[in-house]
């Protein structure tokens, strides 16, 4: 989505706290040995260490430990288990905002120290470090003519990004992210290291890989690399009065588009401000944006949308693949924010109205259709507990509490909006974009959440880890 981001003077109280990492040497010895740096409520730090990327996580944990080594997350087990309390896992926190009540859990905060993201140019394989975000990966591997399966932001943290499934602008070519990672290297609930890959673990490696997370404390991952060193790109903005006739022609379009591109469909709500392009500040605006591995594939959906209307800006041309990460404009720092989405298996002209009517309110900063199909409806051998999605499109809306309207008026709006798409509705959802509701069911299959129950029983059968999706691995 295209959140623009707002001064912090625009912002409620608690965003305006500091956002800068923790990186102070205050550790106090403890009897386990190595670091510790636990943050209580009483300490002056906690509320701005309790902060998630998005700012409208209002999280209260009963302490937050920053692991920086295998060995602070093997302490950090240990220190929550003499207490009685439960362990979530965080990098960024782009989902904290779904996560159950914390006053009885550990806040595991990772970023672990000394450790590289290391590329095998040769194997097209990267070796990521938990707490890396796209933009650390992009950085090592680019120089090698190489690219990831990476977010829509550079700001997006790897492992949380492939615990959801991962879909990016590479995916009706490639399939979702989560099924292009060759092995994981966790801590489990009972403090062991342990290397996962579909030989090792088999059954947590299926369940690592679009599960949701939970399962075990995720330390580093290697993933499969792509061959994409410059790719074709871009976004055209369309005033909105355009938006019908631009939707129709998108949506023909997509009915044969080669499986080399993907696109989203995007109604934005820009605000007035400096940093957004004069032509498109303070108005709504329609966006097509996407990344095509063959550059003819883009020419034909910029023709078809050109004999619609004239774009105000923009268009589609070479792009280092490195320059991906910020096509889709999404906030890169951390913003507060609200969304929902679910899968539609068509989009008729009905649909289109309804979709035009309802995603156009004010309240939203973005209503967007990403085209699904070509790999990414396609199931792989060996893939994880999410392995295929079970519609065409992909229909989500997001807003910032406040900006606007507040968080009721917005979750107001969200509720209308998925209730008037609902009747092409799949009955799935990509669960890291249904934020408001962390339950698994409908996101994979009904044999898929068996098999990941059952694996959890036997990883963590005292039910250490929480995670956003707790309450029905536990029924």
């Amino acid at each position: 989505m295209m959140w623009i981001h707002r001064s912090r003077a625009s912002l409620d109280p608690m965003t305006t706290l500091t956002h800068t990492l923790l990186s102070e040497n205050n550790f106090s010895d403890h009897p386990l040995g190595g670091r510790l740096d636990v943050i209580l409520p009483s300490d002056a730090r906690y509320d701005t260490a309790r902060l998630a990327w998005n700012l409208s996580a209002d999280q209260h944990p009963a302490a937050i430990w920053q692991a920086t080594s295998v060995q602070d997350v093997q302490d950090a087990l240990v220190y929550a288990r003499e207490r009685g309390w439960r362990v979530t896992v965080q990098t960024t926190g782009h989902y904290a905002r779904i996560l159950p009540d914390l006053s009885t859990t550990l806040l595991l905060k990772l970023s672990l120290d000394g450790q590289q993201v290391t590329v095998d140019p040769a194997r097209r394989t990267a070796r990521v470090p938990s707490g890396a975000v796209w933009s650390d990966v992009i950085d090592v591997v680019a120089p090698h003519g190489l690219t990831a399966m990476h977010g829509s932001a550079p700001s997006v943290g790897v492992i949380g990004y492939l615990a959801g499934g991962g879909l990016g602008f590479y995916g009706r070519a490639h399939g979702l992210a989560c099924n292009h990672v060759l092995a994981f290297d966790v801590v489990t609930a009972d403090g062991r290291l342990r290397h996962v890959d579909a030989e090792h673990d088999p059954e947590l490696f299926y369940a690592l890989r679009g599960g949701g997370g939970g399962y075990a404390v995720v330390t580093a991952v290697e993933i499969e690399l792509l061959p994409y060193a410059e790719v074709t790109a871009g976004a055209m903005f369309f005033a909105v009065d355009h938006a019908p006739a631009l939707l129709r022609a998108w949506r023909a379009w997509t009915e044969d588009a080669d499986e080399s591109i993907s696109t989203t469909f995007r109604l934005l709500n820009l605000p007035p401000l400096p940093q957004v392009p004069e032509p498109l500040r303070g108005v709504q605006t329609i966006c097509i944006d996407g990344v095509a591995l063959k550059a003819g594939e883009a020419e034909r959906l910029a023709g078809a949308l050109e004999s619609v209307a004239p774009p105000i800006l923009g268009g589609f041309g070479p792009m280092p693949a490195p320059a991906v990460t910020h096509l889709h404009g999404d906030p890169e720092a951390p913003t507060p924010g609200i969304g929902d989405g679910i899968l539609l298996d068509g989009l008729d002209d009905q649909a289109i109205d309804a979709f035009l009517s309802v995603g156009g309110d004010a309240s939203l900063a973005v209503a967007e259709l990403r085209h699904l199909g070509g790999a990414l409806a396609r199931s792989s051998q060996g893939a994880g507990a999410l392995d295929r999605f079970d519609g065409e499109f992909l229909l989500y809306a997001a807003g910032v509490p406040g900006a606007p309207a507040p968080a009721a008026e917005l979750n107001a709006c969200l509720d209308r909006f998925l209730e008037a798409m609902a009747p092409w509705a799949s009955g799935t959802r990509f669960w890291s974009f249904a934020e408001r509701n962390p339950s698994l069911d409908g996101a994979i299959t009904p044999q898929a959440l068996r098999r990941i129950t059952r694996t959890r029983a036997v990883v963590d059968p005292d039910g250490l880890f929480i995670a956003p999706r707790d309450a029905d691995i536990a029924a």
